[in-house]
């Protein structure tokens, strides 16, 4: 679970240092105080988008750090990106370039292993996740991830594209038959072409150096002997200098020693001469005139420059295009291949129709069973005789399966069942969003759960109802809920005011944990706003026993 959260120069918090706990946690405030901004922050930590305006306002950098205990989920990626628990560090630094950097337990990370790791974290509930519920993929992907048979759903995608390849290269082979054998003809001859000439890699740099050593070895030869002879000849060769300099400071070493070095190195030298010289005598030997050589080296060069002119390709790149050429050869060969092409296609619509039928038998599973347990749920939520169905519909094909998914609900009793984003008013929604929220969250394995004022649209009776709802949620997961409710505050186990005041002409939000009685002064501003009364204070400690009756 989340156990810290260290925030710098974020937004309008300059400096947060936040502890966290099991259980249920809120965190309230005025409007435009910032309480949301603890959710932005935790978000980015976790591989969120960032840019450089989330940089506090004359600040050089952000920098965001989330602590949590590794959960037994994280334990096989951890092992696969060689990182170590039981406490996970997630640092994210944005600069004022916008440029973005990552870490996971002191190691640099990619955004991606933030995304993922997180997943395997945490579940973030936004303040408008409700209005996605009114798309049919979003109702689709909720039940598929209620399931828990969302990997059943990408395989299908994936079989449904190789369906559709497959069906392509067979409509492709039928509609141009004729080309398709004239392209293989054609290849099948470049083919043959390259065969014969059978280009190496990295043949044309050999072959060159070959050519211009066998063309120039009159040169070679000439300019070898000369250097053999200045280094070893009869009459004032190197090797002779350096023999008399030997000899001259050796006499001189007895009268000082510190000559002996300079021996050392004259011998050295005289030494390299004499292994030069010899060198130099090796090569001459082995480089003789060879016109035959020559002309095949030259006759080899020319259908190399030859090939090169009649594919459009560099001569050091021949070798390359012939393995290119061969394997266009093979695929154009089983192209033409109907027979292949056609068993291939049946057997991809075989894939696909055994995955999409298994696909729609685990979704009829599931839409009943959410289904009954949002209807329960509805009638905790002022939707007294209030109905919620999902609705499985034949369809064609597609890379989505056999169905569609659509959500039904009937507000009350009596009320025909349509379709959610026709009928259901905004504070429905919410209730319902709510309720799918948090039944999909029971069966949830990431350890933190926060919901981001997903009670907006809810009041009265029907907030107590949510507020027990995530305190009940709060004895599985780590819940963190960002409410503008007293009756949802006062069901938390723990409680953070997040403030905003302005100081030397900066606008910076602070966030500080409450006790009993800073509490109760918080449930009673939420109750009455800024004028607090006796009545309103006495409702706060009301409402604050009430809600913690049942921890």
């Amino acid at each position: 679970m989340l156990r810290a959260l260290h925030i710098r120069d974020f937004v309008i918090v300059d400096q947060a240092d936040i502890a966290f706990d099991a259980g249920f946690t809120v965190f309230s405030g005025e409007t435009g105080a910032g309480k949301s901004i603890l959710i932005d922050a935790l978000a980015l930590a976790l591989g969120g988008r960032g840019d450089a305006t989330l940089i506090r306002q004359d600040a050089p950098r952000a920098d965001i750090s989330a602590v949590f205990d590794a959960p037994e989920a994280a334990a096989g990626w951890l092992a696969e990106q060689a990182l170590d628990g039981p406490e996970l560090i997630l640092r994210r630094v944005i600069d004022s370039q916008g440029r973005s950097k990552a870490w996971i337990n002191g190691v640099p990370a990619t955004l991606g292993q933030l995304r993922d790791l997180g997943a395997l974290l945490v579940d973030i509930h936004g303040q408008h996740a409700h209005q996605s519920l009114l798309q049919p993929a979003s109702q689709r992907e909720l039940l598929d991830t209620q399931g828990g048979h969302a990997d059943q759903a990408r395989a299908l995608q994936q079989a449904w594209t190789d369906w559709r390849q497959a069906q392509a290269a067979l409509d492709t082979a039928r509609s141009d038959a004729a080309g398709q054998a004239a392209r293989l003809e054609q290849l099948a001859a470049d083919v043959a072409w390259l065969d014969e000439l059978a280009p190496e890699p990295g043949e044309w740099p050999d072959l060159c150096a070959r050519q211009s050593r066998l063309a120039h070895a009159q040169t070679l030869l000439a300019g070898a002997g000369q250097a053999i002879e200045a280094l070893d000849g009869e009459t004032g060769s190197a090797a002779q200098a350096l023999h008399a300099a030997i000899q001259s400071l050796q006499a001189l070493v007895r009268h000082d020693p510190s000559l002996e070095e300079h021996c050392q190195t004259l011998e050295s030298a005289r030494i390299l001469c004499a292994e030069t010289v010899s060198g130099l005598n090796a090569y001459a030997d082995r480089l003789e005139p060879d016109p035959d050589a020559l002309a095949q080296a030259d006759a080899r060069m020319g259908r190399m420059f030859e090939a090169a002119r009649r594919f459009h390709v560099e001569p050091e790149a021949l070798a390359e295009h012939h393995e290119t050429l061969r394997t266009q050869l093979r695929q154009a060969e089983a192209g033409q291949d109907l027979d292949a092409l056609e068993q291939a296609c049946r057997q991809a619509e075989s894939r696909y129709t055994e995955l999409a039928r298994a696909l729609s038998a685990a979704r009829r599973t599931t839409a009943g069973q959410l289904a009954a347990q949002v209807t329960a749920a509805m009638q905790t939520l002022s939707m007294d005789g209030g109905v919620f169905d999902i609705a499985l519909a034949d369809c064609k094909p597609s890379a989505h399966g056999l169905e569609t998914v659509e959500f039904l609900v009937a507000g009350h009793a009596g009320v025909p069942l349509r379709p959610l984003s026709r009928v259901a008013s905004g504070g429905e929604l919410a209730r319902i969003s709510l309720a799918l929220s948090v039944i999909a969250s029971q069966a949830a394995r990431v350890p933190t759960l926060i919901f981001d004022e997903v009670d907006a649209g809810i009041g009265g009776a029907v907030a107590e109802v949510v507020g027990r709802l995530l305190r009940e949620l709060g004895m599985r997961h780590q819940v963190l809920c960002v409410t503008h409710l007293p009756q949802v505050a006062a069901c938390a186990a723990r409680h953070f005011q997040v403030s905003k005041a302005t100081r030397a002409g900066r606008t910076l939000s602070a966030i500080r944990p409450l006790d009993e009685e800073s509490r109760t002064e918080e449930i009673a501003r939420m109750l009455g706003g800024l004028k607090m009364t006796v009545a309103t204070r006495t409702h706060a400690r009301e409402m604050l026993a009430s809600g913690q009756a049942h921890q």
